[in-house]
């Protein structure tokens, strides 16, 4: 099994991304007559950044937040999941627009790999292996997106700040990367 070159942990096979610290899996490559040496495979795609994340995510916001506002002006009744006394509830987010949210974002991540958002900014969504999300691991991935967002990014940023990722990145093993 191969070990991590940065942080020493036990890589699963087939990982291209460490699942301790997030680096990428380095490759070995061997030279006729020499010793075996590491060197990072190019085609490796990069971490997306946050503020990446954040422009993607800002443009989903926008759109299917105004799709979701013109619904709710059309409707005389509250579109709210939540009764209006459970509202209070920080970094707690049931709304229509949320709901809605939540099954863009798994429809979209889990079938292309990527929202409108993020093909605008040339990011998809994968596993660490680099594999499709596929419909399990992407909605899971945006329960804490759509609903607990705020929550979600705090203990990230806290938890894995090296490996870019949110704690429901985290528990499905998906990372979000930039498109070559």
């Amino acid at each position: 099994m191969p070990f991590c070159k940065k942080c020493g942990a036990a890589i699963p096979d087939g990982a291209k991304y460490c699942t301790i610290c997030g680096s990428p899996v380095e490759s070995v490559e061997v030279s006729v007559g020499s010793a075996a040496r590491l060197a990072p495979n190019a085609s490796e795609p990069k971490l997306a950044l946050w503020w990446e994340r954040f422009v993607a995510w800002l443009i989903d916001v926008v759109i299917i937040g105004a799709i979701t506002g013109v619904l709710g002006m059309l409707t005389p009744y509250n579109l709210s999941a939540l009764p209006s006394s459970l509202n209070w509830i920080p970094f707690f987010n049931l709304n229509l627009n949320g709901i809605v949210l939540f099954l863009y974002w798994t429809f979209m991540e889990s079938f292309y790999g990527q929202s409108f958002g993020k093909m605008v900014m040339r990011l998809r969504v994968t596993r660490l292996d680099g594999s499709k999300a596929g419909l399990g691991n992407a909605a899971l991935e945006n329960v804490g997106k759509a609903f607990l967002l705020p929550l979600d990014l705090l203990l990230g940023w806290f938890l894995y700040p090296k490996r870019k990722q949110r704690i429901f990145n985290y528990i499905p093993e998906t990372i979000v990367t930039r498109k070559a």
